[in-house]
This record gives structure tokens, C-alpha cells and sequence, in this order.
């Protein structure tokens, strides 16, 4: 195939993978391959001296869907052009120095203050044209409604959700497929939400990266003395490090080995020139300026051969194919399985049993497929589910297709509905995975939740079943004693009420005082005078009791179980008002989640990120240069250690 065929080829496929990324927060290919074909249009446009119309490397981006008011931005927010080798950038600095900082995912936003008051926030959109959030970025979580600078200030910068927050909101959705995929997707809709209630609960978090005017102000042509001044009006800013071409790779190792622990996304690094005035003089490109490039990590990806495709059933209903391979060990752990999304993506790597493939982290963290190196093609897509047994049905929606089991009695739903019963957070009963849990219910064993309670009644059968001897069921059994003194929280949530998550359990417990029948006859008006509890999350508590199958479920659980007392007078314990954050390995604890009870317990709150609102940073290595611990010394907050904590509330150690 000639050259400009293949570009004709390569245009629209990459033009409809941004769309439904940027545009429907959907993915049709994996990013890796997205970089590739990118990657590989740049290079036959720059061989054949031909730009083909509507090719994304001279476009900026889609224009989004939705109702909020657009508006042109003042300058144009271009791409930048991007290198995965330390050295380029090395090359790239020259003689110059440079400011080495994160490239955050999530949404770019321009802030505009006029006398020392928030006046405007718009979206990046498509770079020439943006979305007006004000109102939502009035309720993000760090941002400052009014600064001592009263000229007029124009910046730049990421509005992201950190991993912790992420992890919270998904806890609390009780439908494993209606969670978030990732924070981007999530920060994404929580910045452009019409109702500015529902961005206030999502604690969304502003980080300025570039300064585009201060009237009046001499920055000394520098770009640092520029993130150096934002950050005494008030703003976060991305962490930097200042580089020359003779550091800037020892640099880049440095951010490499961090991103582990940090709390907030990132798809990279971007380096920029220090001197204002000389990145200006270099002008921009139709997509890129050329004062700033980023870095993207180069993949670490291993070969391994992919052993079969498990397909996944879930409570909706959709079956997901996911890969199994022979384990690899990659950014320092072993990984053997990666999502594939979808058929879609399932057929365009042409995946086989047996096939030849390479594997890499997205970002460092979540496995996927890179290439398929001998691309045998899908052999088998079930035409049963792999649960009931009945017929699926392969469904496009937005031109990505997916495999549902179409058996509105599949047990795949009461499988998963049992899972949470006795997950970790929940009622806590160790021995029951998937796998055993689908055993039980297919041998008549369990019916209801209530029947996990009585599952003596099958001990014989029980210890007949394949890989589930004497030991397992007399392990099983004592765990289901066990789990009987439990709290009432744990309970609400093992009962898989939407959107009700472990922390929004403890909320509505606390709010009716550990009783049961009030929480049951709540208004919609009661539950939203809760704090943390809106409307939706209301409704779904609403409509859940008022079935009466469910009502009756809760009183038979009360029956089997035993409701821990709860002290809810908080306000002379000793950590009440008091927020911390955990990090590092543990010694007196046997795990974070341990800590974090006694935390709560003594009426303090644990949150994932170090911020001006953090009281205590816990980390036995309180001298380490991690990220948490520099950001703790900027803001101040002291740092203890296992012990200094112990002693705070008056423990011995």
C-alpha cells in the first residue's frame, strides 16, 4: 500500500478514536495503539510532504456536547509535541534551563480574575473555543474565590480527581459496571456539570501550569519566579523541578520512581523554558508552541503468550473478555491478566489462543495489550453465557460492539449481589470468592442472603465439592460465627443499595443512631439534610425499602446477626476535627484500613492526599523525600510516625 493510501486509511480511525474519547468518554482503541497510528500518519506526512484534510496532527481537538455557554479564548490552547527519550529533551533544552513538571489527565481549564475575584473559568474545548464553568470551578475543592492581586490574571491549569477520591465514589456505587473507568473520565463529567451541588461532591482540585497574564507584575522573565508568585496568591501548582541539559535525564528518573506514589493522574511530564521571553521567540507550529514539550513514559511492555479469553459476566448483563496470559513482570510486579474493553477492541487485535503478544502498563499502572505479533483472529465468542448458559447477543452501541447475556435470570447478578454481602467491607467472610459462590448457588445452597447464616445445613454436600474438603467447610463455617457480630454499617452496605458505598453507610448510621427502623421509614427530605447525601443517593435509599421484599430481607438479617454498639458523640474524642493521611509501610497495624478504623474510632477522618485541610501526615519514614512528605513540609504539617501517632492519643506502644 502506497503511502497516501495509508494516510487516507489512518485519518478517519484516528479522527473517530478522539471523538469518542474527548468527545463521548469512551474508548475504541487502546492508547498505546492510538500513539502508534499517531505516530505513524506524522511520519508518512512528513515523508511525503502531503497533510491530508482533517488530519488530527493539525487539529486541536473535538468540540464538546453540552449545554453549557461556549466561549473563544483570547489566545489558542495548543497541543504539545511530545518525545519518549530523556535525551530528546536534552537535545531540545540546549543551553537553556528549563522547569521539568508533571503532566496531569484530567481537564484543562483558564481561570480569569479581575480585582482580586474569581471572574471567569472555561474549558479547553477544542483550543479555540471552550465551555464557561464558573459557576463549577466557584466549588472546587482548592481553589481560591479571591486573591490579594487585584490586577487582572489569566492562567492555565489541570482540574483533576485524585485516585483516592476516585476509588471513594466508586466504592460507594454498588453496580461493579456503572462505576467510573478511570479519574479523567469522572473529572471530566464532575467540571461540566450543570448542577454545580453535584461538582462540589466530586472534591475536584485545580493546578495552575502556566501564567498567561498579570498586568503589572515583573516576573524577571522567568517562568519559575511566575509558579513561584501563583502559589503566593493562593493556587496549587503542578510540582516542578528546575533542569539544564545536564540534568534533566537524572530528573526524569526522579519522577519516574514517584509517580507510584502519587495520589493525583498523570500521563507524563512537560518541560518548558524557563526564559519567557526566548520560548516566546520561537513561536508555534499550526498545533504546537514551541516553548514547552512533553515527555511520555516509554512503556515498559514484555512478551508473553496469551493463554485463553475469560469472558466476564456482570450484573447488567454485559460480558467482558479479558486476557489471560503467561504472568510477566513489569514496573516491578507480576501481572497475568488485562481488560480488552470490548469485542471491538477483542477483534481489532485479532486476539487467538496461543498468540504471541506484548503487554505494558498504561500510565505505569494499569496492564493492557500493546500488539498481538501473530494475530491468529478471535476463534470463539460464546454463544452461551458463561453463568446460565443461555444465548448471548453481540449489541453495538456508538459503533462499539459488546456481548450480553440476553436472560433477564441470570445468576450472574445474585452471584455478585452475594460477592459484596461478604466482601471485606462488608459482613467480612473469608472463603467465599466468585468461583465458590456460584458452587453454592448452583447446588441449591444459597437462595437468599439469609442463607449464608445456614450453610451447616449443607456441610456434608459442602465438603464433596471439587477443591472444598473438611478443613475449607469447618474454616467457612467459622467464619460465617464470626461474621455475626458485625456493625450495622456493614450490614446497610452488603446490602448493595445504589450508590451506597462503605463511607456513606457510616454517614447514614450516624445520622439515625445505629437504628435500623428509622433509617428504613426515611424521608427523601430526612436523607437529604444528611450531609454527603443528595438527591440521587436519597432516591435509591427510598426506593430500595420501599419494596417490601427488601424490608423483610433486613429484619431476617437482624435476626442472624449481632449490632455492635456505636458511640456517635464525637466531639470529645481526641481526634475530632482532625484529618490525616496514611502512607508508607506500617509496623504496629497489620494494614492501612486498621489504622483507619482507630482513626475514625477516636473521631478523626482519613483522606488519600496531603492538602492545607491535612492535620497529620502518618509515615514511619518521616525524613524521606516522597512526595507526600515534601508537600507536608510545604504546607507545614507536622509528620508522625507510628509511634508519635500512639502517643497522640494516648496509647502505649
Amino acid at each position: 500500500m502506497d503511502a497516501i493510501a495509508r494516510m487516507k486509511e489512518l485519518v478517519p480511525l484516528l479522527n473517530e478514536a478522539e471523538k469518542a474519547y474527548y468527545q463521548e468518554d469512551r474508548e475504541i482503541m487502546s492508547n498505546y495503539d492510538y500513539d502508534r497510528l499517531y505516530d505513524e500518519l506524522a511520519e508518512l506526512e512528513k515523508e511525503t510532504g502531503v497533510t491530508l484534510s482533517g488530519s488530527p496532527t493539525t487539529r486541536v481537538g473535538y468540540e464538546l456536547l453540552s449545554e453549557l455557554p461556549k466561549e473563544a479564548h483570547q489566545s489558542p490552547m495548543l497541543s504539545l509535541d511530545k518525545t519518549k527519550e530523556p535525551a530528546a529533551l536534552a537535545e531540545w533544552l540546549g543551553d537553556q534551563e528549563g522547569l521539568l513538571s508533571w503532566k496531569m489527565d484530567g481537564l484543562t481549564i483558564v481561570l480569569t480574575y479581575e480585582e482580586g475575584r474569581l471572574f471567569k473559568a472555561v474549558t479547553r474545548g477544542n483550543g479555540e473555543v471552550g465551555e464557561v464553568i464558573t459557576n463549577n470551578a466557584r466549588v472546587f475543592a482548592n481553589i481560591p474565590l479571591k486573591i490579594g492581586y487585584q490586577g487582572r490574571l489569566v492562567l492555565r491549569g489541570e482540574a483533576v480527581i485524585h485516585y483516592s477520591t476516585f476509588n471513594r465514589i466508586n466504592e460507594e456505587i454498588a453496580d461493579v459496571d456503572a462505576r467510573y473507568k478511570n479519574p479523567r473520565n469522572l473529572c471530566s463529567g464532575s467540571v461540566r456539570q450543570l448542577n454545580n451541588e453535584i461538582t462540589a461532591k466530586r472534591d475536584v482540585r485545580f493546578y495552575a501550569f502556566t501564567l498567561v497574564d498579570a498586568e503589572g507584575v515583573d516576573f524577571e522573565n522567568s517562568r519559575e519566579k511566575q509558579m513561584e508568585w501563583l502559589r503566593s496568591q493562593g493556587f496549587e501548582t503542578v510540582f516542578w523541578r528546575r533542569v539544564s541539559r545536564e540534568t534533566v535525564t537524572e530528573a526524569v528518573e526522579a519522577f519516574s520512581r514517584e509517580i507510584g506514589e502519587q495520589d493525583f493522574p498523570s500521563d507524563g511530564l512537560v518541560l518548558t523554558f524557563d526564559d519567557i521571553a526566548y520560548g516566546q521567540s520561537l513561536g508555534r507550529t499550526a498545533k504546537f508552541p514551541r516553548d514547552s514539550i512533553a515527555f511520555k513514559w516509554a512503556d515498559e511492555t514484555a512478551e508473553t503468550t496469551l493463554k485463553y479469553i475469560e469472558w466476564s459476566a456482570s450484573r447488567t448483563g454485559l460480558i467482558n473478555p479479558v486476557a489471560v496470559f503467561e504472568p510477566v513482570e513489569i514496573e516491578g510486579s507480576t501481572v497475568s491478566r488485562a481488560s480488552v474493553h470490548n469485542l471491538s477492541i477483542l477483534e481489532a487485535l485479532e486476539l487467538g489462543e496461543g498468540d504471541r503478544i506484548t503487554v505494558y502498563k498504561a500510565n505505569m499502572i494499569i496492564p493492557q495489550i500493546g500488539e498481538n505479533l501473530t494475530r491468529s483472529g478471535v476463534s470463539h465468542i460464546p454463544e452461551v453465557c458463561p453463568v446460565c448458559g443461555e444465548k448471548t447477543e453481540i449489541r453495538a452501541v456508538n459503533d462499539v460492539k459488546s456481548l450480553y447475556c440476553v436472560n433477564p435470570a441470570c445468576p450472574a447478578k445474585k452471584i455478585k449481589g452475594f460477592a459484596l454481602f461478604v466482601s471485606r467491607d462488608a459482613m467480612n467472610i473469608d472463603g467465599l470468592s466468585e468461583a465458590t459462590l456460584e458452587k453454592f448457588i448452583a447446588h441449591g445452597f444459597l437462595h437468599d442472603l439469609t442463607d449464608l447464616f445456614h450453610l451447616d445445613r449443607y456441610r456434608e454436600e459442602m465438603a464433596q465439592l471439587d477443591g472444598f474438603g473438611e478443613k475449607s467447610c469447618q474454616n467457612l463455617l467459622q467464619a460465617v460465627e464470626t461474621a455475626r457480630d458485625t456493625h450495622l454499617w456493614q450490614l446497610i452496605y452488603g446490602l448493595g443499595i445504589a450508590n451506597i458505598g462503605p463511607a456513606n453507610a457510616k454517614m447514614l448510621c450516624r445520622a439515625f443512631q445505629n437504628d435500623p427502623e428509622k433509617l428504613e421509614k426515611a424521608t427523601k427530605e430526612e436523607l437529604v439534610e444528611i450531609d454527603g447525601i443528595g438527591d440521587v443517593i436519597a432516591d435509591g435509599i427510598v426506593q430500595y425499602f420501599a419494596r417490601e421484599k427488601n424490608r423483610a430481607l433486613l429484619h431476617s438479617l437482624l435476626e442472624e446477626v449481632r449490632i455492635a454498639p456505636e458511640n456517635f458523640e464525637t466531639g470529645d474524642l481526641p481526634l475530632s476535627g482532625k484529618t490525616f493521611v496514611i502512607t508508607g509501610s506500617l509496623n504496629h497495624f497489620d494494614n492501612r484500613n486498621q489504622l483507619k478504623a482507630l482513626i475514625e474510632e477516636q473521631g478523626g477522618k482519613v483522606t488519600g492526599s496531603v492538602t492545607g485541610k491535612t492535620s497529620y501526615l502518618i509515615n514511619n519514614d518521616t525524613t524521606s523525600s516522597s512526595a507526600k512528605n515534601k508537600k507536608a513540609r510545604e504546607l507545614e504539617i507536622p509528620i508522625l510516625s507510628e509511634e508519635d501517632f500512639l502517643k497522640l492519643i494516648g496509647r502505649e506502644i
